[in-house]
């Protein structure tokens, strides 16, 4: 089994990109996220791999970090979620807020991700819910308690304007990242200029 690749990123498209490693090419599924974060580096890049190997294929499927393949392992254990389903979820949802939406079972959170419908957002909720505890356990908290509840509310904020909820989540933490004990007034605003940025 391959663990992970560090190469060249070559080509990138919807969900892949092409990592060149000493003269070879490895075409790996990622998530969309992992996308845009390559495309703006010039610099090598190391994925955390897992390889799926069916009848009629070998699939490879990338990860910026552990915690997001780990996840990934987790989520294609569950009945009915194959390896596009969970890559579809680690792109359109940050990994704190799905732990926070199994733990919370906010159903409403989990059926806003395409491709997950409400039986599918229960069954993930039931079957999850004692591996998010672990998880969320495991998890080097970024930020806690209030500081947390500021970072929810101005992702929220910036979904109920319109915005993804990944490319939200990404620009608050990376606001709150910036300033110490920030009002969730001033987070939204310096997300804001980060998403108009883009």
């Amino acid at each position: 089994m391959i663990a992970y690749l560090y190469g060249e990123p070559v080509m990138t498209g919807d969900r892949w990109v092409v990592l060149e490693v000493n003269g070879i090419g490895y075409r790996v599924n990622v998530p969309q996220p992992a996308v845009q974060e390559i495309t703006r580096t010039t610099d090598k890049v190391k994925l955390f791999t897992y390889m799926a190997v069916r009848e009629d294929a070998i699939t490879l499927y990338g990860f910026l970090r552990p915690s997001e393949r780990e996840m990934f392992s987790i989520l294609i254990g569950v009945s009915g979620i194959g390896p596009q389903t969970a890559l579809n979820i680690l792109s359109q949802i940050a990994l704190d807020d799905f732990v926070f939406a199994i733990l919370s079972e906010d159903e409403k959170s989990l059926t806003r991700i395409s491709g997950i419908g409400s039986k599918s957002a229960k069954r993930l909720i039931l079957e999850l819910r004692d591996k998010m505890k672990k998880v969320r356990e495991s998890m080097a908290p970024s930020v806690a308690g209030r500081a947390d509840q500021h970072i929810r509310d101005a992702v929220s904020a910036l979904v109920s304007l319109g915005f993804a909820q990944k490319a939200a989540y990404d620009a608050v933490e990376s606001a709150a990242a910036g300033t110490k004990d920030a009002s969730i007034q001033v987070l939204i605003k310096a997300a804001l200029t980060m998403l108009r940025d883009r």
